[in-house]
């Protein structure tokens, strides 16, 4: 356990550093600079990391020192603190980038941190989930209650822009990429392909759960394509057609008539690549519609125990995915509307930017 004074000094160098501004990159900068990664490409690229990643590691370590409602406090949110703090020691402690084995290693070390980071979604859920029972359920929200919404909408954001630049730099260091693809970006994505593969991915959740799963039907041109980053979709198709899919197998399963399958329609627009994920399971209630992009409340009964496991999966009875996938769709100027008929069912739709034409910085 490091000593006062240390912790001291690292304390007030997080300060330091989360007091100076973040550079945005733009995803057609990140397409052209990483078309043909070569050693001096990604050696900048690195150099570049060495001096950003901590400005923004250190904004979201003080940003978990000063939730409201004793929030900070949570041992959760203490855990997730550390691994910010742990992040930013490891890459300032780190010597300067200057040749290929520097930037290997830089790139070994940073790969470690994404590892390190890959629950903290479900950890923060599991700190709110304290918070909730300490203030008597969601029935009794003090006034202000909303600042932890705000808080987590920036946090979340932040952390998809820290996961983007580090999972992009280290995926230019595949020695075969499929063709198309740019690191993270997958030039010649096809919306059809992953909605089938998220969907699968679903079904086999739903399946696990309830023994049975309603069908899913995909339209739209398969042979259409455009560019974006496959993890991204995948996430957020995966969350919404899981929601659907619970919604109908729950509304159907003591029924006598069979469950109507869930509906994709992929649309090629101008200004958007929208999907439309529709389902008739019974739709949601106006007054709760309001209540589905927060974070503070869950559809399910019994949300699970933190498990350590797959971050979709584990986030699905927080709550958090509708939030979450919303997010996503933001982060590249995109967006996603719910629209629901109480008595019948509820179409999502997620509107995708075209991402070679955006020269906007990203979060």
């Amino acid at each position: 356990m490091a000593s006062e004074p240390v912790a001291r000094a690292v304390a007030e160098e997080v300060a330091r550093w989360g007091a100076m501004r973040q550079t945005g990159v733009s995803l057609r900068y990140m397409m052209e600079f990483g078309a043909r990664p070569t050693e001096r490409t990604l050696l900048l690229a690195a150099q570049f990391l060495h001096k950003e990643l901590p400005i923004r590691i250190a904004r979201r370590a003080l940003d978990l020192e000063s939730l409201p409602f004793g929030l900070s406090a949570k041992p959760a949110i203490l855990k997730v603190r550390d691994w910010y703090m742990e992040s930013f020691r490891d890459i300032r402690s780190f010597p300067e980038v200057r040749n290929r084995d520097d930037e290997l290693a830089f790139t070994e070390m940073i790969k470690m941190i994404r590892v390190r980071h890959t629950n903290v979604v479900p950890t923060i859920a599991l700190g709110v989930q304290q918070l909730k029972k300490d203030l008597g359920g969601s029935k009794a929200f003090p006034p202000g209650i909303h600042e932890i919404h705000q808080f987590l909408d920036r946090f979340y954001m932040s952390r998809i822009g820290i996961r983007m630049l580090i999972g992009q730099h280290v995926a230019l260091h595949d020695p075969d990429p499929e063709p198309g693809v740019i690191g993270l970006i997958n030039t010649k994505l096809s919306p059809l392909t992953v909605a089938r593969i998220a969907s699968e991915d679903a079904r086999a959740i739903c399946m696990r759960e309830y023994g049975s799963a309603p069908d899913v039907d995909i339209y739209g041109d398969p042979d259409f394509t455009f560019p974006y980053v496959t993890p991204h979709l995948h996430l957020m198709m995966f969350e919404l057609v899981k929601n659907s899919l619970r919604a109908v197998q729950e509304r159907y399963m003591n029924s006598d008539n069979h469950a109507p399958p869930v509906r994709i329609i992929v649309a090629d627009g101008a200004e958007d690549v929208t999907i439309k994920i529709s389902d008739e399971g019974g739709g949601i209630p106006r007054s709760g519609l309001s209540r589905i992009f927060t974070y503070l409340y869950s559809t399910a009964d019994n949300p699970p125990e933190l498990d350590g496991h797959n971050e979709g999966v584990t986030m699905a009875g927080y709550g958090y995915g509708i939030p979450i996938s919303r997010l996503y769709a933001r982060y590249f100027g995109g967006d996603l509307q719910i629209i629901s008929m109480e008595g019948y069912g509820t179409d999502a739709y997620l509107h995708l930017s075209r991402l070679g034409d955006s020269e906007e910085p990203l979060p």
